[in-house]
């Protein structure tokens, strides 16, 4: 039911766009409220976004998202148009965020493939009986701005600011979108739908938008142009252009003296409608316009918009080209060969693929910013219900990472957040005792670092506590007598046991520790690892440390025995061969590798992964310091084959389900058409430690 949704551009742009809408709105409500009070500016975008919303909505017959978009609409624009005195910020804001979760609701069903079946009549309810208090407050209850029949759509004038109805006019019309649009065809029919607010006698060229294959060509270059009878004023038809999304400029000719240019135009004139047929060339018979630029402008851009369904197909060619330019520049068939003229190819053609896969890298590459914004609502919302004060503060925003990727750390980001918010930050009664300030604070910031990019929630609140977390570890028999030798790291990092949570009572919120362990399993899934730093009673610091992409890695290929094995070169500290006499045993028999006088746990690949063949003796082979999550690990292999970049492909679920191969992550293949296995280098360092 989902493709459903996919293959109908029409509810796909819908679902796209209001989407954004609602995010913009969210985000300036939340502004607005910490100001106290609702500038203009603020009135205006909600006024307009919800009278976008209404309409396209009824267009896609999603009567309940109409409604509910309507009835706000008649708030804000009562507000807008009154201008009252007294406005309860935080109760209207509340109202505006109920619709707003009761819209994307609604779209994540139709996204799904389900009916956008919620019921909104409590929430339409509570808006007309805030707006009736707003009125009573500020002595407006004669008002008759509001229209209290949601269904029906109407063009709005204020009573005691409405002139008197004038003669019916005809306007002639030239609508011009913006360029980075798409689906001009689509937006000409939002206009078309819409204009059934102001007038029932209207013609368009072209007239039929969604099945005529030209029309996108045809309003592309001429415009779309309208030819309308209506009672307007032609500035209330200038407003209601305004409020049309993706309109970049229009332009309005009034035809006052219709019967001496009937016989030129050939238009037919009723009493209740106009028809007027296709001109030949619109921009050359229409009279002297005059052009009005909308907000922001009439900047042209070069952009078009591209499904994500094409770009994870274009990566997926581009990965199977680097593949096969590896399988040509690596044949074992030209070993031993001088070949100067291939070899001159050979390097151009290896700097076109990393050319062309650094491009489309780029495209794939999203800012932060929006999933940062969203953690807005979520302190909000919190602070609000606890009584607490809090700020979030937001850095580097514009830090950006693959697509895929920021879908999957959406979740993790939110469960982190929240918690710092409900169990992190402590009320302003208790901070003042602290003499900390009295609003909390939580910062949340990214930067790059080389090929990764970092991820740190900061707040200033309790802290956690070593004692309270080994306690509790104790109590589940996570730990034992070996926990005094525990390193502070290692205790926080406790947190992220599944069910593994401090906090006495749990809450709506949960408390840090509930749905941690989710956390940490997203994070692993895209290839990162988490870092926690904590002072009791100052604060904590969590950091996400993950990759700018999955798709492609830059890999160090070692080979073990006749098996091979890739490991990111991001995670490889150093490699050097050892000398037996520095190898030890500890007090378990684990192997132990001392440099620079710092000991490092030894694994061996041969043994872990039951290689048959491979060297024993620690001198014949080498050794590879990888940096874990909260340990370094020395790797066992043979030799080291030579770095490459290397496509990720997933193991196959049924292998993924076999505990002995834990430490994968992933596989890909070979210049030479083997297969190497991608060590997680995360769950190596993990093993390692718990077994010792």
């Amino acid at each position: 039911m989902a493709e459903q949704y996919m293959n109908d551009p029409m509810q796909e742009v819908f679902i796209f766009e209001t989407s954004q809408q609602l995010e913009q709105m969210e985000q300036s409500v939340i502004k607005t409220e910490a100001l106290g009070s609702y500038p203009g500016e603020t009135i205006n975008e909600v006024f307009r976004i919800m009278h976008t919303i209404k309409s396209s909505a009824a267009m896609m017959l999603i009567n309940n998202m109409s409604v509910v978009a309507h009835s706000t609409e008649d708030m804000f624009y009562f507000i807008r148009e009154e201008k009252p005195q007294y406005i309860d910020v935080s109760t209207l804001s509340d109202l505006v965020f109920e619709g707003i979760d009761f819209m994307k609701l609604e779209l994540d069903k139709i996204k799904n493939g389900y009916e956008a079946d919620g019921n909104p009549e409590i929430l339409i309810t509570k808006i007309k009986e805030h707006l009736k208090i707003l009125k009573e407050n500020n002595n407006l209850t004669d008002s008759q701005v509001v229209n209290n029949e949601p269904v029906k759509e109407k063009y709005y004038i204020s009573s005691n600011k409405a002139a008197k109805i004038s003669k019916p006019k005809t306007y002639q019309t030239i609508l011009h979108f913006a360029e980075d649009c798409g689906m001009e065809n689509i937006r000409a029919f939002t206009v078309v739908h819409n204009l059934k607010e102001i007038t029932e006698a209207f013609k368009c060229i072209p007239e039929d938008v969604i099945n005529d294959p030209d029309c996108v060509e045809i309003i592309k270059r001429d415009g779309f142009m309208l030819q309308l009878k209506t009672s307007e004023t032609q500035a209330k038809l200038e407003a209601f252009f305004r409020t049309m999304a993706f309109i970049d400029q229009f332009e309005i000719t009034e035809i006052n003296e219709l019967q001496e240019i009937r016989e030129e135009l050939n238009i037919l004139v009723a009493d209740e409608e106009i028809m007027v047929p296709q001109l030949k060339n619109p921009a050359l018979e229409m009279a002297p316009v005059k052009e009005i630029p909308v907000a922001n402008g009439n900047q042209s851009q070069s952009m078009i918009s591209v499904s994500v369904e094409k770009l994870d197909k274009l990566m997926n060619l581009v990965g199977e080209m680097v593949i096969s330019e590896a399988m040509v520049t690596q044949n074992p068939d030209l070993k031993g060969l001088v070949l100067d003229n291939f070899s001159k190819s050979a390097r151009q053609l290896k700097k076109i693929t990393n050319e062309l896969q650094d491009m489309v890298m780029s495209i794939r590459m999203v800012p932060l910013g929006p999933t940062f914004f969203k953690m807005n609502r979520i302190v909000r919302d919190i602070s609000k219900k606890l009584g607490k004060e809090i700020n979030l503060k937001i850095l580097g925003e514009e830090t950006e990472v693959d697509k895929n990727i920021i879908e999957q750390i959406g979740d993790p980001l939110m469960h982190i957040v929240r918690n710092s918010a409900d169990h992190g930050i402590e009320t302003a009664e208790t901070r003042i005792l602290q003499d900390k300030p009295r609003a909390g604070t939580i910062t949340l910031e990214a930067k790059n670092a080389g090929g990764e990019v970092l991820i740190i929630i900061r707040d200033d609140g309790k802290g956690l506590s070593r004692e309270g977390i080994l306690e509790k570890a104790r109590e589940n028999g996570v730990v034992g007598p070996e926990a005094v030798n525990m390193t502070d790291t290692e205790v926080f990092n406790l947190i992220f046991l599944p069910g593994f949570s401090t906090k006495e009572a749990v809450t709506e919120f949960s408390g840090r520790g509930v749905g941690m362990d989710v956390v940490a399993k997203n994070i692993e899934a895209v290839g990162g690892n988490i870092l926690v730093e904590s002072i009791e009673g100052q604060g904590t610091t969590i950091t996400l440390k993950i990759p700018l992409t999955l798709a492609i890695i830059e890999g160090m290929n070692i080979r073990v025995g006749e098996s091979c094995y890739t490991l990111p070169i991001m995670s490889i500290k150093e490699s050097f061969i050892p000398k037996a006499q520095e190898v030890f045993r500890d007090t378990e028999e684990n192997e132990m590798i001392m440099i620079r006088g710092q000991c490092y746990p030894i694994m061996r690949l041969k043994d872990h992964y039951q290689v048959k063949t491979g060297a024993t003796q620690i001198e014949d082979g080498i050794l590879i310091m990888l940096e874990g999550e909260t340990k370094s690990t020395c790797l066992f292999a043979d030799e080291l084959l030579g770095e490459q970049q290397v496509v990720v492909k997933t193991l196959p679920k049924y292998i993924q389900r076999m505990k002995k191969i834990e430490g994968l992550a992933g596989c890909t293949l070979l210049g030479d058409g083997n297969i190497s296995l991608i060590l997680d280098v995360n769950g190596l360092t993990a093993q390692k430690r718990l077994k010792n």
